[in-house]
């Protein structure tokens, strides 16, 4: 039998990308398993350490740039069992000043079968199997979309949810919904809050984006950076890829700025440009699958 998602982390998982590694509780919490979702047996995905394999994020609707700006997947589980999640419903971190910071994403490594029951669930109870690719929702309006990106058993498709958790009681789609929503829940509180031994993860680049800040504000920080310029941080020509001015920084770029925590990425910097112009800064974390 499969133990269900919520407890594949209770046999030991091997940290990766690790800074500091919370201690392995000596005796595992006792978990009940449930029964094989069934009907998939091995689910064949591929096993590279940047494809990914299982994916959920949440973005769009009305919010501010930055805001945009360091939108991250709330979750990812790439081939070769290398797992990245944070819970955007944990409190958030205390601020720097003006300086808003995220929290770091939390990173584990799973065995195949670890993977298998959660593809299984992502499959089966999740919906995503049997899932559309569109869900629309016109009775609200300005509202995040969630995505689920399932690279594995022969599909490989994205799965978009407008307005999930925001739903009107009834419809044809409600069984999916409810779905996708638990499904949610499960892949951003993958730890079950700390339950389960994980790690920090410590990117190795970050997404750095520069926006016109306006008039000057109190508080803005001298221009860090003898060898890049404000010209350096473009928007990316391919259309389908991240528009706002941006460029990718190495972790001593990042540590220049004299911000920490930084390894969760955070926004609400104030730059005063060597143009003398300021500029609204705000900080992402790549992951391994991506390039800029």
């Amino acid at each position: 039998m499969r133990l269900p998602i919520l407890a594949l982390l209770s046999i030991v998982v091997a940290a990766c990308s690790a800074a500091a590694t919370t201690p392995q509780p000596s005796t595992a919490p006792t978990v009940s398993p449930s029964p094989s979702t069934g009907g998939f047996g091995a689910i064949e995905h591929a096993t590279g350490p940047t494809d990914v394999v299982l994916r959920f994020e949440q973005g769009g609707g009305f919010v501010p740039p930055a805001f945009l700006a360091t939108q991250a997947p709330i979750f990812t589980l790439y081939g070769d069992g290398t797992v990245l999640f944070r819970n955007p419903a944990q409190d958030p971190l205390p601020a720097i000043g003006s300086v808003v910071p995220d929290r770091p994403f939390r990173t584990a490594r799973l065995t195949e079968d670890q993977i298998q029951g959660v593809l299984e669930d992502a499959l089966g109870p999740g919906g995503l199997g049997a899932a559309r690719t569109d869900y629309r929702n016109d009775q609200i309006a300005d509202a995040p979309t969630a995505v689920f990106t399932v690279n594995a058993g022969g599909l490989s498709k994205r799965v978009s949810i407008y307005a999930l958790g925001m739903e009107i009681q009834g419809g044809a789609d409600a069984p999916a919904r409810a779905a996708f929503q638990k499904l949610a829940e499960r892949l951003q509180d993958f730890d079950q809050g700390g339950r389960f031994s994980t790690s920090e993860y410590a990117p190795e680049r970050y997404r750095g984006v520069l926006m016109d800040g306006g008039p000057g504000a109190p508080g803005a920080k001298p221009w860090p950076w003898d060898s890049l310029k404000p010209a350096d941080f473009a928007a990316n020509p391919d259309p389908n890829a991240f528009q706002l001015p941006a460029r990718v920084l190495t972790v001593a770029d990042v540590e220049t700025l004299g911000i920490d925590p930084y390894r969760g990425g955070f926004q609400g910097l104030t730059l005063v440009g060597p143009d003398g112009k300021t500029y609204l800064f705000s900080l992402r974390p790549l992951l391994p699958d991506e390039s800029s």
